[in-house]
């Protein structure tokens, strides 16, 4: 490792892959303030972020937060687990202080917001310092179809800590990509589609996508009020789902998390469990156009974890996913703009163009200091500022396309047609009762009693099981473990349908926990290729027919 990648230890203490709750031992021990942690961060961020980008701004007032959080703990009051822990919010989120929110574009750059993003109120009840705004595909990826994931004009190229040459996926990269180099211990991104899990994958750390609805996206620049979702990074399952129960919870200005049927659970730490839980468990691996398609190099890491976990007493039966022929290609892979020209009522690409639109617009009205009002004023700029923004195909090597999607959005003008309405219905008939529903439930073909299943697995490297829980609006949790040949993280990804969080933690907690006791902790980056800046970025994984270069439109 490169030595400026190194972790120092602070005041004698081992500070690599360091956890919320060992940091809340030094902290309430007293041989670590706050103060000494935020200060370490900072120093950290200013040693690496040249070489990741993975950060677009630090917050001026963190020493000082910290400190007030630190005093709040000596007169005897603690907030929470999160008191005094650093944190980064993806640049999406918008903070009420003397920070930015500019989605990584200049266009919002000195705009002003009315307050904290709900989430980000949340984090500060909690005593969490917000210390800085994480890197992301630009305009969360939608304003160009073809792109270098991990890229916004304001932040640069952010990249992948196992190789500097490969993506960091998107569009959260720089929220994974902190937490994954030890930057920070958390942080918090945004996903549409594969947009947390993607780049939890590509960067070895934990993810969770709520179900839409469980966090609010109240003050989150937004892309889909139908898929949308925010959540956090960890090191650790349950550090991650620490963050969670913080943020989790209902929002006035966010109909989706006060809607009919909604469930939370009081706290989903509470099941947080081992390795000798998975006794008993029955998972499910939907085979075709998953499993059937997973590159070789990386399928092999994670069918030695299924074989682990067969062997500490689960059941693993093999599933199928009826929409994923319609869904995915056959090889296996994602992409939002299937159907899009052929049959555009079935198509994804078709609700987001709609959505984007509407929304923006009403995100827009409601910023001070700034001329953007509509998606037609984003575009306007990006063509002005060609040169920083790349507006136009080919003025920056990481958009070739531009913002076509962007153009694409202004088309519809924001109206929900009977086209909008057939695409949203078929998206998510077909990706849940057709879906994952319909894999969840499984009949044993001997007994032909059935059963719904305690979760589905995934080696999702091409992102087709993402994408189809993307459209359901159903969660998903990632767990990295392993390595592939080329030194590049694998994860398993646990699947359930709706407001089933607590059954995730459960299994994703038990799986890690087995890892840990057979293979080892986290694999941690090694910086490879740190002194290249190639742009745009490869793809992150190596197979036979992968991607050239990373994209998330790929």
């Amino acid at each position: 490792m490169p030595s400026v990648f190194k972790v120092p230890r602070l005041k004698g203490h081992d500070m690599y892959e360091i956890t919320v709750s060992e940091l809340q031992q030094y902290f309430s021990s007293g041989d670590i303030t706050s103060k000494d942690y935020t200060q370490y961060c900072l120093n950290r961020i200013q040693a690496c972020n040249p070489y990741l980008e993975a950060v677009i701004e630090t917050n001026p007032d963190a020493l000082a937060i910290a400190e007030v959080l630190d005093v709040e703990r000596a007169s005897g009051k603690v907030r929470g687990p999160l008191h005094g822990i650093p944190v980064l919010v993806k640049d999406n989120m918008a903070t009420s202080d003397r920070m930015q929110t500019t989605a990584g574009s200049w266009a919002l750059l000195g705009s002003i917001v009315p307050k904290d993003a709900h989430i980000v109120s949340l984090l500060r009840e909690a005593g969490a310092v917000v210390l800085g705004k994480s890197n992301l595909d630009e305009w969360a990826g939608m304003r160009c179809s073809y792109y270098s994931t991990g890229f916004s004009a304001r932040g640069g190229q952010c990249r992948n800590p196992f190789d500097l040459t490969r993506e960091p996926s998107g569009s959260s990269s720089g929220s994974a990509v902190g937490v994954s180099a030890n930057l920070v211990p958390l942080a918090f991104g945004t996903e549409t589609d594969t947009s947390i899990i993607g780049p939890a994958l590509a960067n070895g750390v934990v993810g969770i996508k709520p179900t839409v609805g469980l966090t609010s996206r109240g003050g989150v620049i937004p892309v889909s009020e139908t898929q949308d979702s925010v959540g956090p990074f960890g090191r650790t399952v349950a550090d991650a789902v620490l963050a969670l129960d913080v943020i989790a919870g209902a929002d006035d200005d966010d109909s989706f998390s006060t809607q009919p049927g909604r469930k939370q659970s009081s706290s989903y730490f509470a099941y947080v469990t081992d390795r000798r839980s998975l006794k008993g468990a029955t998972f499910g691996l939907p085979m075709k156009r998953f499993w059937d398609v997973a590159p070789a190099p990386q399928r092999a890491v994670v069918e030695k974890v299924i074989n682990l976990i067969r062997r500490a007493g689960a059941t693993i039966v093999e599933v199928d996913m009826p929409c994923a022929e319609e869904r995915l290609h056959t090889d296996g892979r994602w992409d939002w703009e299937r159907y899009g020209e052929s049959d555009p009522a079935k198509s994804e690409i078709t609700v987001s163009k709609v959505q984007t639109y509407y929304l923006m617009e009403r995100y827009l009205s409601q910023l001070n200091n700034t001329p953007m009002r509509t998606l037609e004023d984003l575009v306007a700029y990006n063509d002005e500022n060609s040169g920083a923004e790349g507006g136009k195909p080919d003025h920056l090597p990481a958009f070739p396309y531009g913002q076509d999607l962007f153009h694409r959005c202004v088309t519809t003008k924001g109206i929900k047609d009977e086209t909008y309405y057939s695409a949203l219905h078929h998206c998510q008939s077909q990706c849940r009762e057709n879906g994952i529903d319909a894999a969840l439930l499984y009949t044993n073909p001997t007994t032909n009693r059935s059963q719904t299943l305690d979760a589905l697995l995934f080696c999702d490297i091409k992102m087709g099981g993402q994408c189809i829980a993307a459209q359901a609006g159903y969660p998903i949790m990632s767990v990295p473990i392993g390595l592939d040949p080329d030194g590049m993280p694998v994860s398993l990804t646990l699947q359930h349908t709706a407001w089933e969080e607590a059954r995730l933690v459960k299994w994703a907690s038990a799986i890690e926990d087995l890892v840990l006791n057979e293979i080892g902790p986290r694999p941690t980056p090694t910086f490879k290729n740190h002194l290249r800046k190639n742009v745009p970025v490869e793809y992150a994984w190596k197979y036979p027919g992968a991607p050239k270069w990373g994209s998330s439109r790929v």
